[in-house]
């Protein structure tokens, strides 16, 4: 609104008795109220316009009337006398418009007054409701996520104040009730679903929670009920907790094997499970219910409804039929206000087992009482239940006596009074001994030797459900002939004992019955090694230091320990480790024994056997060694330098793509191949060394560079296990007149071998140095070194150690170090200690060394 115009509205208010402020409080007022104002104000344009018109219709009368008049005044007084009588007349129809004006907005602003103050009173009345402490309302916006809390719930609710507590309802209600709750009020926000429900509080208060949807908004109320209503909420919990725990205990009945049913007062059938259901062949729990199908016959609920009371049920065993079977079960029917429940178990297995059990104890009874060996057996009383004639004979007891059931205690009395029992020097505690075996859990086992000279092995043993049983087994005449026994046997000791030959007899178990001193100085063994019950795998193990072979104690315990029905004799010859030659007999012996006899031939046929094998060795070494090198040359070495050679063809890229699992398996073939040849060569070299037909090509080779080419050449090996090589050698070292080939094989294997046990990350030394007339090389390594009993085997060909190392090899290495470097008039030495690393010396001859051996050979 210009200036202008709001200064006009003011001017008019003020000449209608109304304050501009006023004027504008009301009609914002009546506007609160929702009623609609019809303002009838003209625009100020109009008015001007209207009095423009009343100007010129009144200058054209005037004109009229004064039109000689006009004729004595000039022009100008004219149109001055004309804008005059305008405006007087505008300024008469303003006045009149604006008194009108002041009396509708007057009437409007009384109008709007009442209006505000009954929405006020309202406002006040709506208030005071919702400020009730009994229920609280949250309300939700479909534009805002952020929902508006009105109104309070008592603070013994267990509903807290703080609203964002309060929209956490699983804080303050009960779990299966906030969920519910959280899902009902997801359902109206979503789909303005309504709801009335009834929720538990963590206090155990009831609230009743109802749920609606007014004007685009979301109202959730939450009424605390008081008195009736709170007492039906809590007996609608109560029901739907009642319900939820019949269909539990229904359910678990519908699961079990035994039928059980539920009848009315009248004695019909108004529940029954599966198991019922399939006991009477219906389809299914309903069909039984429908067509009254009965599980018992009606002699059967004839006693029971006459029987069953409420304070005494009624449990018997009833017979009835179900799918054709005579079956007995175990009835038990409980009577309550309003009907009946019962169930069936079915014991007819179990009457089978009594009755299986009743006629295993009389066949057992009667099976006792055919035995030699005398038996008692005494209930959980202590008191004589069964006896059987062996019993009887063995004590001399009154048969009248017996059958009187006499206690456990006053028949070791009897047997006592009548000098039938071993003499104690202390009759009360070897009684109360012999009696615990009614408190022990294990059996007892007892020697009884009788005054008549008999004795008894008395074996007691406790029952599980009370009671013992006493066995007595007559031991005399078997003690008697174990006495002749150890008897023979102490004579035959004797006899063998004092034998020159070696004698040790086993039994058909493979366990040593008994030798001879002569045995044990042969073959080295103490008398606890070779003592009775020894089995024949102890001795081989104690005989090993001596013979080991397996025509030896592996081949006699093979046969001991066969299924075969009958062992053979055998007879043989072999020598011990000791150079004793020994003649061996394996004689089978009565009652699946076997006798080993041992004589010592070695003054006899060591002269002899020696020339012929020696010779025979020496023939034989020759030819093997001609033929290896030959078939090695040739059949060996060939076949692998073409594999080696189409491996890397096919790794060639000219050859065509390879997959990566295809170039993996490339890739052993060729590791492997190189292995192989590099084995067979080894295998090789060796020949020719031991067949004397290998030459040493010498040359004046440079020390330096023979130190930096072996470096080159073993740097993918050290890289592949982890270590590095330091090199340490003076300056001006010279050459040394050598086989090349050979001498850079030897650091090569030297190097080899510390790096498959260097540890990784650790470094190998290989030093270089003039000792006099000497070079001598050093490879050491911090390995895990090479135990004491090991050092004299390293050498060896063939002798490998793969504890402590990366990869295991042939065991070739070192044996072809010490062939070449004896093979240039020098040696090898190594030092090694466990924990302590490895160190390998070889020691070259320069030329004028050789030159001198090479004369006095």
């Amino acid at each position: 609104m210009s200036v202008k115009k709001k200064n006009l509205l003011d001017e008019a208010a003020s000449c209608c008795g109304a304050s501009p402020a006023a004027s504008r409080k009301g009609a914002t007022n009546a506007g609160a109220r929702g009623k609609p104002i019809r303002r009838k104000f003209l625009p100020l344009h109009a008015l001007w316009s209207g009095s423009a018109l009343v100007s010129i219709a009144t200058g054209a009368w005037a004109q009229q009337q004064t039109t000689a008049a006009n004729r004595l005044f000039s022009s100008t007084e004219v149109v001055t006398s004309s804008l005059v009588v305008g405006a007087l007349g505008a300024v008469l129809l303003s006045v009149l418009w604006l008194v009108r004006q002041r009396g509708n907005m007057e009437a409007e602003s009384q109008e709007m007054r009442a209006a505000l103050s009954d929405a006020q009173q309202r406002i006040s009345k709506y208030e005071a409701l919702i400020a009730e402490k009994n229920r609280r309302i949250v309300i939700w916006d479909g534009a805002t996520a952020r929902p508006e809390v009105l109104g309070h719930l008592p603070a013994d609710s267990g509903a807290p104040q703080n609203e964002r507590e309060f929209l956490a309802f699983g804080r303050w209600i009960r779990p299966s009730s906030a969920a519910e709750l959280e899902r009902a009020v997801e359902r109206l926000r979503s789909d303005a679903s309504s709801f009335d429900m009834v929720v538990e509080t963590v206090r155990d208060e009831i609230l009743e929670v109802q749920g609606r949807v007014s004007g685009g908004k979301a109202f959730v109320r939450f009424i605390a009920l008081n008195n009736l209503r709170a007492e039906l909420a809590e007996l609608k919990i109560e029901r739907e907790r009642l319900r939820g725990s019949i269909t539990l205990f229904q359910s678990l009945l519908d699961a079990i094997e035994q039928p059980v049913w539920r009848r009315d007062g009248d004695g019909r059938l108004t529940w029954v499970n599966q198991a019922y259901s399939e006991a009477v062949e219906a389809a299914g729990p309903d069909q039984a219910l429908d067509e009254s199908r009965e599980f018992l016959g009606t002699i059967a609920r004839e006693k029971i409804r006459a029987s069953a009371t409420p304070t005494s049920p009624f449990h018997d065993r009833v017979s009835t039929v179900v799918h054709g079977n005579r079956t007995i079960y175990d009835i038990v029917d409980v009577v309550a206000t309003g009907g009946s429940a019962g169930m069936a178990i079915d014991v007819s297995e179990a009457e089978a087992v009594r009755e299986e059990l009743k006629r295993t104890l009389r066949s057992h009874a009667e099976t006792l009482d055919h035995l030699a060996t005398p038996v008692a057996i005494f209930d959980r009383d202590r008191r004589l239940q069964f006896y059987n004639q062996a019993f009887v004979t063995l004590w001399g007891l009154n048969l009248g006596f017996l059958d009187a059931r006499p206690d456990n205690n006053e028949l070791l009395d009897r047997l006592r009074s009548s000098n039938k029992l071993p003499e104690q020097l202390n009759w009360r505690a070897w009684k109360e001994s012999a009696l615990s075996i009614y408190r022990e859990l294990d059996t007892k086992t007892d020697l009884w030797h009788l005054p008549n000279g008999e004795t008894l092995r008395v074996i007691a043993t406790a029952h599980p459900q009370g009671g013992a049983t006493w066995v007595f087994e007559n031991l005399t005449e078997q003690v008697n002939l174990e006495t002749r026994y150890n008897t023979l046997l102490r004579v035959q000791g004797e006899t063998i004992d004092h034998l020159s030959e070696g004698v040790a007899v086993f039994g058909p178990d493979g366990r040593l019955r008994l030798s001879n001193p002569a045995f044990r100085a042969l073959w080295g063994v103490t008398a606890e090694q070779a003592k009775p019950g020894t089995h024949i795998r102890a001795i081989e193990e104690a005989c090993t230091p001596s013979y080991d072979k397996p025509d030896g104690w592996r081949h006699f315990g093979q046969m001991l320990t066969n299924f075969d029905d009958e062992r053979p004799s055998l007879q043989g010859t072999f020598e011990l480790y000791s150079g004793i030659i020994l003649d061996y007999a394996v004689t089978p012996l009565p009652n699946a024994q076997t006798m080993f006899t041992f004589v010592d031939m070695t003054a006899s046929a060591r002269a002899e056997r020696a020339l012929m094998e020696k010779n025979e060795a020496l023939r034989k070494a020759d030819e093997i060694k001609n033929d290896f090198v030959q078939h090695v040359s040739y059949e060996l070495r060939s076949p692998l330098t073409n594999i080696i050679g189409f491996t890397d063809l096919l790794k060639t890229p000219g050859i065509g793509p390879l997959n990566e699992r295809q170039a993996e398996y490339i890739g052993h073939i060729s590791t492997s191949s190189s292995l192989l040849l590099t084995i067979v060569n080894d295998i090789l070299d060796l020949a020719t060394v031991d067949a004397g037909i290998m030459q040493l090509n010498y040359a004046d080779v440079g020390l330096d560079d023979l130190l930096d080419d072996v470096a080159m050449q073993i740097a993918d090996r050290l890289h592949e296990n982890e270590v590095t090589l330091e090199i340490t050698a003076p300056r001006g070292l010279g050459s040394i007149v050598a086989d090349q080939q050979r001498l850079k094989q030897i650091l090569l294997k030297l190097l080899t071998n510390a790096a498959n046990f260097a540890p990784a990350g650790s470094a190998i030394t290989l030093t270089c140095r003039r000792d006099d007339k000497d070079v001598i090389f050093s490879v050491s390594d911090n390995g895990p070194g090479i135990p004491q009993e090991m050092l004299g085997t390293v050498f060896h060909r063939f002798s490998s150690s793969p504890r402590g190392g990366k990869r295991s090899g042939a065991g070739l290495g070192l044996s072809i170090v010490e062939s070449f470097v004896t093979l240039h008039k020098g040696d090898v030495r190594i030092d090694s200690r466990p924990g302590g690393g490895t160190t390998v010396t070889c020691r070259i001859p320069t030329a004028a060394t050789m030159h001198a051996i090479a004369a006095a050979e």
